[in-house]
């Protein structure tokens, strides 16, 4: 079902990803300092992983797993969704842990978890596929990515409006003395 109205709307995964790349990085600066909240929406984005790819289905596999190495692009309307589908949650990981290294590195090893479970349990009726996993990954390093600049960001505040690099005056008018 989901393919299916990504096939007949291709737009809505390359506007999601832009979406996540101008919004993403302001709002996880403003998240930095609300670490509850960032908690909250980093499980709410492993929603959708959890349900679009762990959630069985009502089909038989009979084959094994597809080893490929196809880069998305808008065309391939699935595998760019894969991708879309990690930058949020590894995004927040990074946001939350207060460091992106470790969250890319998680967004890499859930996908590959989420493709070795498929191909252990076929009841599942899900095909595991190394497309899936190289498009989650890269949907990781854009997360990663937009992450790190969250948080450059939250570590950075006034610096926007702040126009001189001289320290602040004295409710005196005069600059503060030296010692005092």
């Amino acid at each position: 079902m989901i393919t299916t109205i990504l096939v007949e709307h291709p737009w809505l995964s390359p506007s999601a990803l832009a979406v996540l790349v101008v919004v993403g990085p302001p709002v996880g600066a403003w998240l930095v300092t609300r670490p509850r909240a960032a908690r909250v929406l980093l499980a709410a984005s492993l929603l959708p992983v959890a349900v679009l790819t762990l959630v069985p289905v009502d089909r038989e596999l009979y084959g094994t797993c597809e080893v490929a190495w196809t880069l998305p692009t808008i065309g391939r309307v699935e595998l760019a969704a894969n991708v879309v589908l990690f930058v949020a949650p590894v995004l927040l990981a990074a946001v939350v842990l207060g460091r992106w290294g470790p969250a890319l590195l998680a967004g890499v090893a859930l996908s590959a978890a989420i493709e070795t479970v498929q191909a252990l349990v076929p009841a599942l009726g899900r095909s595991c596929s190394t497309n899936d996993w190289l498009s989650n990954s890269i949907g990781a390093v854009v997360g990663a990515g937009l992450g790190m600049l969250a948080l450059r960001l939250a570590r950075r505040p006034g610096d926007l409006h702040r126009t001189s690099t001289r320290p602040p005056r004295n409710p005196t008018g005069s600059a503060p003395s030296v010692g005092s």
